[in-house]
């Protein structure tokens, strides 16, 4: 009976070497003997002094990039029914459903814990052989005093308390295992961090009998951190820290101090970069200025100001010293960006919903004044200053908040290049400056774009969703879709009169919207 098993499983051992060894047969043919046209796969003749694109060429260092999609993203849907279709076929190899959630882990460390004293956590899925890893960090707005933390515990103590998250997550977007939804980051390790400490992932405060609630939202990421590196981030090539909303202002206060954690502990080969979405606020003066009575409607300087003092706020050390005795400031992405070591992408929204909230600009469903139409047009012109000097962006024209999680990410262009396809140009390019990566000085200021590759990707039209590949607009009361002439108008757009603002026929300016010009 025993030796029965044992010929049993050898010879399913057997089987799924050999299924797999068929699946690296066929996916190691050279990508330029086949060209992906109408959908169909075609073969042509390889020239061997051809020289394939730069971004396919293979190159030895420190990163791999196995199994990468973005090259065929226009063509994914039938790459990937391909793929599948080769896969069933190879049986036993699609006998096992792979398990592709990310499974919660409470921090082994209990002092390090939620605003309610519940431990604070982690959601993994791992995925064996690859060195690469994600970090997300999850977004949720802040709460600055006693108040506006018990009016949040109330009405959203998910994101103050762990009680209650679920067993597991699935991810979308940048975290989705599927390369149809993520094909440049699809088989990296990912890790979601649930936020919980509503600091905007800077405190370090545990709770106390003199407080009732911890911030300790830095000390979260520190110690998750070190639990990976039990769990295979010690050997890791690159470590991308990623995050929406506040979860991008905590990448942008955390990327430097993950990195000096790191190179401190001696894993001096793991490459810390940052991808900071939606997180880049700034401290603007407000629409319409209204007393800091709640989170929504405080300007976000003075939230921030009350909120730093509150969560005894951390900084990186850089910035600290650029602004002592106003270490608020930090927390804006322009004011940060230019102290940290670490290369960080910024994705961000040119006409960013959270922004306009906390400006006191509330679109709800009723047309808008005209003064609140040039403040909306001024905020876009303002963040477009404020990304100047970043060498790796993708700011759409677009009324929207997040976008790395979102399931049709791939969807949104600027100047015809999806987010998925620029983050791997900007990897890339990274890959050309590995030997800065030993010092740890100023990565980000020297990313020569590789050749076909552009970084600075940012709309350049002046008026939310001006960009046709901006996310479906509803309308707030029916539920319907708008084109983006219909949305104009129902914000109170006077075609007319922006037509002669710039000097053409309404007619021209019309044909510009439609083609999203």
């Amino acid at each position: 009976m025993q030796s029965r098993g044992v010929a049993r499983n050898s010879l399913g051992l057997s089987a799924v070497r050999s299924c797999l060894l068929l699946l690296f047969i066929h996916l190691s043919a050279p990508v330029e003997a086949r060209r992906v046209r109408g959908g169909r796969a075609q073969t042509r003749r390889v020239q061997q002094q051809q020289t394939p694109p730069p971004y396919r060429e293979r190159v030895e260092g420190a990163e791999s990039f196995p199994l990468d999609f973005t090259a065929v993203e226009g063509n994914m849907d039938n790459f990937v029914v391909q793929i599948k279709n080769l896969a069933q076929s190879l049986y036993p190899c699609s006998a096992q459903k792979l398990d592709q959630d990310m499974k919660l882990h409470f921090l082994k460390n209990v002092s390090v814990t939620c605003n309610d004293g519940s431990p604070a956590g982690y959601y993994i899925k791992e995925s064996k052989g690859s060195k690469r890893w994600l970090l997300f960090l999850e977004g949720g707005w802040y709460c600055f005093d006693s108040q506006t933390c018990e009016s949040r515990y109330e009405t959203m103590r998910r994101l103050m308390s762990s009680t209650k998250w679920p067993l597991t997550r699935t991810g979308r977007g940048i975290l989705s295992p599927q390369p149809e939804e993520n094909p440049h980051w699809w088989n990296a390790n990912m890790v979601f961090i649930p936020y919980c400490s509503s600091d905007v992932w800077s405190g370090a405060t545990p709770k106390t009998d003199q407080s009732d609630y911890a911030f300790m939202g830095s000390l979260i990421v520190k110690e998750v951190v070190n639990e990976l590196l039990t769990k295979g981030l010690e050997n890791a090539k690159v470590l991308l820290l990623a995050g929406s909303s506040a979860g991008g202002t905590g990448v942008l206060l955390n990327v430097d101090q993950v990195a000096e954690q790191l190179e401190t502990q001696g894993y001096t080969g793991v490459q810390v970069r940052g991808l900071a979405d939606s997180g880049w606020f700034l401290d603007n003066k407000q629409y319409k200025f209204t007393d800091c009575l709640d989170t929504v409607s405080c300007a976000p300087t003075e939230a921030i100001k009350r909120g730093i003092r509150y969560w005894g706020g951390l900084v990186p050390e850089s910035c600290r010293q650029a602004h002592v005795g106003e270490e608020w400031n930090c927390f804006f992405g322009y004011k940060v960006y230019p102290t940290l070591k670490s290369p960080v992408f910024v994705a961000q929204w040119l006409f960013d919903e959270a922004q306009l909230t906390v400006d006191n600009i509330h679109l709800t469903g009723q047309p808008i004044h005209e003064g609140q139409w040039r403040y909306i047009q001024k905020l876009g012109q303002e963040l477009r200053l404020t990304l100047r000097d970043v060498p790796a962006m993708f700011a759409p024209a677009c009324l929207s908040h997040e976008l790395i999680t979102r399931a049709d990410w791939t969807d949104i262009r600027v100047k015809g290049i999806s987010l998925p396809r620029a983050l791997h140009c900007w990897d890339r390019s990274l890959h050309h400056n590995l030997h800065i990566n030993s010092s740890h000085s100023h990565q980000k200021h020297v990313t020569p774009p590789v050749r076909g590759c552009l970084l600075q990707l940012i709309d350049s039209c002046p008026w939310p969703h001006c960009n046709p590949s901006c996310p479906t607009i509803r309308d707030q009361l029916t539920g319907q879709e708008m084109s983006v002439i219909q949305f104009l108008k129902h914000m109170g757009f006077d075609v007319q009169k922006m037509a002669q603002q710039q000097g053409m026929e309404p007619k021209k300016l019309l044909g510009m919207l439609n083609n999203g010009n």
